[in-house]
């Protein structure tokens, strides 16, 4: 078992890494539990899947679930609003926590629903996905989708704990395992060149299930975003927005597939950071040797690295428009995560959406 801490003050919490932790989840629940029993929420794969063994894993614990529709639809507007009115029908109270039992959908939307319930209560995250174990159940963001794009509405509210058992992934399809690895990847290329590195030996291990590969993967992932939260919850400094790279690039991809299972986030970032460092390379910024061992790496793992590979034929300004629904635009401009090399990120605020369409309409 390893526990990491994430360090903000008051805010502060565990995130506990242990493989068969659901068989046990009732050692970390039962202090928010109320009256022995506790909410959870969860979507109809996941409880399909996951379901039994959490509830004998809560031994004495009485689990009272709601079951949501999978997929990015549930993060709206008319599934908060049901989602909350069922809460209250269950007498929510502000002292209580929810369970948050499912991939990012969940996580982001569960989040949510505990920051504006009641003014506000607690949750803890179960995440079974490997994009939410290593990414979106860590850090207190949370959201939903709106008309306008994704994640736009939402509030920054943290966690109580995050648990994960990443043997939860066993049961999950390969297509989302390999979605949730080009977040893994991720912080390799952000600043850990040598991690990178592992995952180019070791990668493959790691999607085939191997559990030391996906025990170590998920470590070193949700230590480095616990680090850069603590630093940066807000991402009022810039440190957070690190996170964000690929995402940019990626976010357009979805809007341009229509938020559908079309294209997973996962594989929208993987895409997305292919391009953040093909633009840092034409800008003279990174190598394109860089470029190349990125495209490579991810297209061994089966993930997209191009528009072609998703479908996309779409203009590179019309690409382009869909960035100024960015949340992290600022007086107007955009915030790229852009490269000087693997390992080398940096957050740029001086890029020409003009620039980028142009870049975009010369992919293929």
């Amino acid at each position: 078992m390893t526990t990491l801490p994430v360090a903000l003050g008051e805010r502060s919490y565990d995130i506990v890494i242990e493989e068969g932790l659901l068989g046990r989840a009732a050692d970390h629940l039962a202090p928010f539990a109320r009256d022995g029993r506790l909410i959870v929420i969860s979507d109809e794969n996941v409880w399909a899947a996951q379901g039994l063994r959490l509830v004998a894993g809560l031994g004495s614990l009485k689990a009272e679930p709601i079951i949501l529709p999978p997929g990015e639809g549930s993060k709206s507007w008319a599934t908060l609003a049901s989602l909350i009115d069922r809460l209250l029908e269950l007498g929510i109270e502000r002292r209580d926590h929810i369970v948050a039992f499912g991939g990012g959908v969940i996580g982001d939307l569960v989040g949510f629903a505990a920051a504006i319930v009641n003014r506000g209560c607690h949750f803890v995250q179960i995440p079974t996905t490997l994009l939410a174990q290593v990414d979106s159940s860590v850090g207190g963001k949370t959201g939903i989708n709106v008309t306008a794009g994704k994640n736009l509405v939402g509030a920054f509210h943290q966690p109580s704990l995050v648990l994960i058992d990443p043997a939860s992934l066993d049961t999950l399809d390969p297509r989302q395992v390999r979605a949730g690895y080009a977040e893994v990847v991720k912080y390799g290329l952000i600043d850990n060149p040598a991690f990178f590195a592992w995952l180019e030996v070791n990668g493959a291990a790691l999607l085939a299930g191997d559990p030391a590969a996906r025990h170590h993967a998920i470590r070193k992932s949700v230590t480095a975003k616990a680090a850069i939260v603590a630093a940066d919850e807000r991402e009022t400094s810039g440190k957070r927005a690190l996170l964000n790279l690929g995402h940019t690039f990626g976010h357009a991809l979805e809007a341009e597939t229509g938020f559908s299972d079309r294209l997973f986030h996962g594989e929208a970032v993987a895409a997305g950071m292919v391009l953040a460092f093909a633009f840092s390379a034409e800008r003279g910024l990174c190598p394109g040797t860089d470029v190349e061992r990125i495209r490579a790496h991810l297209s061994a793992a089966g993930l997209p690295t191009s528009l072609g590979a998703i479908g996309i034929a779409a203009d590179g300004k019309r690409l382009a428009g869909h960035m100024l629904h960015d949340k992290k635009k600022e007086g107007g401009r955009i915030a790229f995560i852009l490269a000087r090399g693997i390992g080398q990120a940096y957050v740029d605020k001086r890029v020409d959406l003009a620039e980028v369409a142009d870049f975009l309409a010369r992919q293929a």
